[in-house]
């Protein structure tokens, strides 16, 4: 943290010309998650976001509504409200720029930096884009458009007060070498670099009054402009100047924004202002990139993407969960697959498979299995067991590291690898049931082996619950009320995720699953029918009716069938993560041809990209070429899977023996 006392996070202020959107409510899910975990951690924490209501696209909105300015401004704000309530968000404040603290403080801090010389007096002619509260150089206008957002621009001719950005340009550069932590990720600080090294402009902080705004001190004609008025509510919140315990809270800890409001205000503009004042930077700014819709930035003024309001009241009808389920279910997708090095691809598909393949097959798999087997071998009862006094157990070592890694996610601001870390440990529990087979040993007489092997699975349900707990706070908590832990207060973040913490003894409650499954089926009319059906749980089979099921029946082709198909082998020349995809990874592979070919393989939660160039595997060389996240994929890679599901590539036992392009016959 920034400092010892209070760690301090904020959402950026959102604009109240529309209502909140599944955009808007990422932001402030990730907020949200990292706010949680810091309580976990017996931290005292602030957990601040609100609404951005003096721009001139508010006063518009509301002149076409037909309604004065405020009360647009009060509906709108209100949607805002009572969304993160919906969400279960957990801010400690939601602050408004039209609240008198906030015009206070701001009336304050232009006085400041007036009185210091930043803030004088001058005469503006240039472009401006009321859609992005942005004025732009003449090199950033193309057709009347902003180059970098596409918005429309006006030449705008009047006297405003302009901030001495340009003063402070060495200053930044020397600050943000020093504190590599300041601006994150690395694109969005090399983006910020090279802003700055490109010159900075003193910036206009104010504009003609219209009837809309904070007004500038001593000067009622001008208001203040919206990004230098919005900026400061992060201090308002702390009560500065007068309160005093301000400093309790100040710097903020993290600053986090998407992408479009990054390089030019937070990371630039703001900090320039607070040098200005004499007061300290922010811990961290970090800004994330946008959830695109058909290649388009996802946003409700085009129609293109949802409320959340609206996502969850669809999947509760496609699947049964229970609301409260069904919001973890969009925190889930929306926290795992949001980038902070790119953009997004925002589809209700990819939310449905997150849901039936991570949620009900995985995680509600481990749950319900553990505890039908608690219920069918132990009574419903926590055995016994060395596993609840050793951690150098498969699970329990496997546990440890887990653990440590979703903190250093954490504390890097990165839920989505803390989910993604989260679900090894969820994958393993499965694999270790199959390894330990339960009704194998207890068909056996093995009552201490039935016992280990409960206790290891119900410990790591215990601990994943407790990993969850500020990422999916109402799912975690069904999860405990099952182990038949709701009644026990949580403890903090070091003690409840050791291991051996599931007491033996124990009653737990009669497994019931959390995340009924989505059944797509497709109908005579090619139409899609979608119908619930009860969670896939994959019970143990009874013991006495251990009877393997018939194989299906194979399925041939003829020789001259698989005479089609062209098996080589090829060199792995380059690997590498596709952003914005957790299971993709690009290669470039050499098959013996003039040029090597471009291949996407779905291997990235097997292998490690470094690991993979100089491999000789197997390719598929003439199957269709196709497009995956825009993508060109030029053929396949032959692969197996283990009992965990992984991929494993097939390749020649003698690799030096064979050269790419080797015919595999």
């Amino acid at each position: 943290m920034a400092h010892d006392s209070t760690f301090y996070i904020t959402t950026p202020i959102y604009y109240v010309n529309g209502v909140p959107h599944v955009g808007s409510a990422t932001t402030t899910l990730l907020c949200d998650a990292l706010a949680r975990f810091h309580r976990l951690k017996g931290e005292r924490t602030f957990f601040l976001t609100g609404t951005d209501e003096h721009a001139q696209k508010v006063a518009d909105a509301a002149l076409i509504a037909g309604v004065p300015a405020q009360e647009f401004a009060d509906k709108v704000s209100g949607r805002f409200r009572e969304c993160w309530e919906y969400l279960n968000i957990s801010n400690d404040d939601f602050i408004r720029t039209s609240e008198p603290r906030h015009q206070a403080v701001v009336t304050e801090v232009f006085r400041r930096l007036q009185a210091s010389g930043d803030i004088y007096v001058g005469k503006y002619e240039g472009w401006y884009s009321v859609a992005d509260e942005t004025f732009f150089r003449e090199s950033e206008v193309k057709d009347g458009k902003a180059i970098e957002s596409g918005a429309k621009v006006e030449w705008v001719s009047e006297d405003n007060y302009y901030f001495k950005l340009s003063a402070y340009g060495d200053r930044l550069l020397a600050h943000i070498e020093l504190h590599p932590e300041f601006l994150q990720p690395e694109t969005r600080r090399n983006e910020v670099l090279a802003f700055i090294k490109g010159g900075l402009r003193d910036i206009v902080v104010s504009r003609r009054n219209t009837g809309w705004g904070i007004p500038v001190p001593d000067d009622p004609s001008q208001v203040v402009y919206v990004w230098f008025d919005a900026l400061i509510n992060y201090l308002t919140a702390t009560g500065w100047p007068g309160a005093a315990s301000w400093d309790s809270l100040w710097p903020a800890d993290l600053h986090l924004v998407g992408k479009e409001i990054y390089t030019r205000f937070h990371a630039t503009l703001w900090p320039a202002m607070l040098m200005g004042l004499g007061l300290p930077l922010p811990g961290t700014v970090l800004g994330h990139g946008w959830w695109l819709v058909d290649g388009e930035k996802g946003a409700k003024s085009k129609g293109n993407i949802p409320t959340p309001q609206e996502v969850v009241t669809e999947l509760v009808s496609l699947s049964g969960a229970s609301p409260e389920v069904a919001k973890d279910a969009l925190r889930y997708y929306l926290l795992r697959d949001i980038s902070f090095t790119s953009d997004a691809e925002y589809a209700q598909s990819h939310l449905l498979s997150r849901y039936n393949a991570d949620l009900c097959n995985k995680l509600g798999n481990l749950l319900n299995r553990t505890l039908k087997m608690l219920s069918q071998y132990a009574g419903g009862v926590v055995p016994e067991s060395g596993a609840e006094r050793t951690a150098d157990g498969t699970l329990a070592t496997l546990s440890h590291e887990i653990v440590q890694d979703v903190e250093r996610c954490m504390l890097a601001f990165d839920p989505g690898g803390a989910l993604a870390s989260i679900w090894k440990l969820v994958e393993a529990g499965n694999g270790d049931i199959d390894t330990t087979a339960p009704w194998k040993r207890h068909k056996a007489g093995d009552t201490q082996g039935v016992a280990d092997a409960l206790y290891a699975a119900l410990e790591a349900v215990r601990i994943i619950s407790i990993l969850l707990t500020p990422l999916l706070p109402h799912v975690a908590e069904v999860m405990r009320q099952q182990l038949g832990l709701s009644e026990m207060p949580l403890g903090d973040w070091a003690h409840e995720t050791r291991w051996g913490g599931l007491a033996s003894g124990m009653k737990t409650l009669e497994g019931q699953p959390i995340f009924p499954r989505i059944d797509t089926k497709t109908n005579s009319q090619k139409q899609k029918e979608l119908t619930t059906v009860t969670e896939n749980t994959l019970p143990p089979p009874p013991p006495l009716l251990d009877v393997p099921e018939a194989p299906p029946a194979p399925t041939y082709i003829t020789i001259d069938d698989f005479a089609k198909i062209q098996l080589k082998i090829g060199q792995i020349v380059t690997a590498e993560r596709v952003e914005g995809a957790t299971k993709l990874l690009k290669l470039t592979v050499d098959i013996g041809e003039e040029t090597p070919r471009q291949i996407l393989a779905g291997i990235a939660e097997s292998y490690l990209p470094e690991s993979l160039p100089g491999k000789k595997i197997v390719v598929v060389a003439n199957l269709a070429p196709r497009k995956m996240r825009g993508l060109e994929s030029q053929g396949m890679l032959m692969a197996a899977t283990d009992a965990e599901g992984h991929a494993i590539l097939l390749h020649p036992a003698d690799p030096d023996a064979v050269r790419p392009g080797a015919q595999v016959r």
